[in-house]
């Protein structure tokens, strides 16, 4: 079962300290996982790009389990698919899709719920 809280701010500055920088983002990427299925390992998490900052030391990405995206605030270009993503913007990406690198215009939260329960052989 996916972990549980009451209404809080994740966004809030008073919740700074909680973010996680992601390793080999030099700062510039942080995470915070706001509900996590300890037994699935489904979860529910804020990914924050600062401004400016290009994801090109990691490539482009692709996962085994199907994620679902949401931009929050920011303008984040996908290389993958040779597009500025805006606020508003949703994708519900099958497993073995790829996305990125991506670089930030403006400080980037994005709303990610990814399935880690339903992952699959994706090299068929």
């Amino acid at each position: 079962m996916k972990s549980t809280s009451t209404y809080w701010n994740p966004l809030d500055k008073s919740n700074l300290n909680e973010w996680e920088t992601i390793d080999g983002s030099e700062g510039n990427i942080s995470q915070l996982t706001i509900s996590e299925d300890k037994n699935t390992g489904d979860y529910t998490r804020l990914t924050w790009f600062k401004s400016g900052y290009y994801s090109g030391s990691f490539g482009s990405k692709s996962h085994t389990y199907p994620e679902e995206i949401f931009v929050v605030s920011g303008r984040l270009y996908d290389e993958a698919f040779d597009m500025w993503l805006e606020p508003g913007f949703y994708a519900s990406r099958p497993p073995g899709e790829v996305h990125g690198p991506f670089r930030a215009d403006g400080d980037v939260v994005i709303f990610e719920v990814s399935y880690p329960s339903q992952s699959i052989d994706v090299t068929d």
